[in-house]
């Protein structure tokens, strides 16, 4: 896959996960999730925070920030930018395997938001890691 359109599928992601975060930060549960008794458990429970900050204010924080070095990257290519956002990503998948696997195992509920977030980091995961995993599996 080719660069530019790597980084831009990883843009729409952060993207989304930024709407994710605007929507269950600025929202109430009921508004958000409505009847969704899954999205309401997982947004109630004991880990809907990390660190004392609430999951989706840390959305706030982390995913526009990936969003802009996406961009930054999009208009020009640099090392230490790219390593940053590999790095951001990495540290985002590695959060969102433990988020599905509470959802999953621990609350046995899903909540739709999260799930757009999890899945988002993990997808942008496998494009930055794509060529070199690739690279790997073929020697």
């Amino acid at each position: 896959m080719k660069n530019k359109t790597k980084y831009i599928i990883i843009l729409i992601l952060m993207l989304l996960a930024v709407t994710a975060s605007v929507i269950l930060s600025t929202m109430t549960i009921e508004q958000a999730c409505g009847d969704d008794a899954g999205c309401t458990i997982v947004n109630t429970s004991k880990y809907e925070t990390t660190f004392g900050i609430k999951n989706e204010h840390l959305g706030l924080i982390a995913f526009p920030i990936l969003a802009i070095l996406t961009i930054f990257e999009l208009k020009k290519t640099n090392p230490y930018r790219k390593k940053l956002l590999q790095l951001g990503i990495i540290i985002g998948s590695a959060f969102a395997i433990y988020f599905l696997y509470i959802q999953v195992f621990i609350l046995k509920a899903l909540c739709k938001y999260c799930l757009v977030v999890d899945f988002g980091v993990l997808i942008s995961l496998f494009l930055i890691c794509e060529s070199k995993c690739l690279k790997k599996l073929k020697r």
